[in-house]
Parts: C-alpha cells; sequence; structure tokens
C-alpha cells in the first residue's frame, strides 16, 4: 500500500492486566506526581454487573508533561501484559533529574540497564516500574 491515512490522534494507552489488574489508578497518580505539567483528566469506573469488578477504571485519561495517555484496568484472563519492546522514552535535562526520576520509577521494579553511559549516552538507564511499564530514560545533550 502506497497511501497515507490522516488521523485525528495516536495515543499510548495501557492496560493494566493479570497481577496489574486494579492497579491502574494507583499508577496514573504515581506518574502524574513524578513530573511537571502532568495530570489526571478524567476516570471513567466500571459499574456494577459489568465483566470487572465495580469502581475498577474503564477508562482513564491522564497527561504526563503535556502528553496524552490512556490507561484501564481489564480482569479479563489476558495472554499478554506489558513488554518492554514498548517502552515510554523521557529525555531528562539535568543529572539530578534522571538520577530522581530512575529512583522513584525503579522502586518495586526491575531495572534492565542500570543508569550509566552506553556510548549512544552519557547516561541512560531502561526500567520495568512497578506495574510492569517499561521505561527508558535519557540524559539529554
Amino acid at each position: 500500500m502506497k497511501w497515507k491515512v490522516k488521523v485525528k490522534a495516536i495515543k499510548t494507552s495501557l492496560m493494566f492486566v493479570g497481577d496489574q489488574a486494579g492497579k491502574a489508578e494507583e499508577a496514573i497518580k504515581f506518574y502524574t506526581s513524578l513530573f511537571e505539567n502532568s495530570k489526571i483528566i478524567d476516570i471513567e469506573r466500571v459499574e456494577a454487573g459489568g465483566h470487572d469488578p465495580e469502581g475498577a477504571v474503564k477508562l482513564a485519561r491522564f497527561s504526563i508533561n503535556g502528553t496524552l495517555f490512556l490507561a484501564m484496568d481489564s480482569y479479563y484472563d489476558h495472554q499478554f501484559s506489558f513488554t518492554p519492546s514498548m517502552s515510554l522514552h523521557v529525555e531528562c535535562g539535568s543529572e539530578k533529574e534522571i538520577e530522581d526520576v530512575f529512583k522513584a520509577l525503579s522502586d518495586g521494579g526491575k531495572v534492565l540497564m542500570p543508569l550509566d553511559n552506553y556510548g549512544f549516552s552519557e547516561k541512560f538507564g531502561w526500567l520495568n516500574d512497578k506495574y510492569g511499564v517499561s521505561w527508558q530514560l535519557n540524559l539529554s545533550s
């Protein structure tokens, strides 16, 4: 195909499944507390009688540093979860910033690449946070 589709928007959507089901709201509160210019826009909740428990996050909209994200809980037995092959890449402006964010996000998670100079970056780190979401942090030159 050699055509292009005009779309209104493209957003990152995070579905909290398996052991993480029910943690969408906790995660977005954590993420929006870490970064300036971030906020929870709205949260739509599951009503009684649905597949997921009443009050679970049906759909949440939030922004991190002005970028819009979606999040939801799903208690369905999915055969997938978050994977590092898809991660949120953050450009940090100072050593203190990258170290503080790396420490906060890696607490309870798993460090995939500790903060270090890997040749392509003066300081870079990659981790899965305690919710399983993958983050790459880079110190901008």
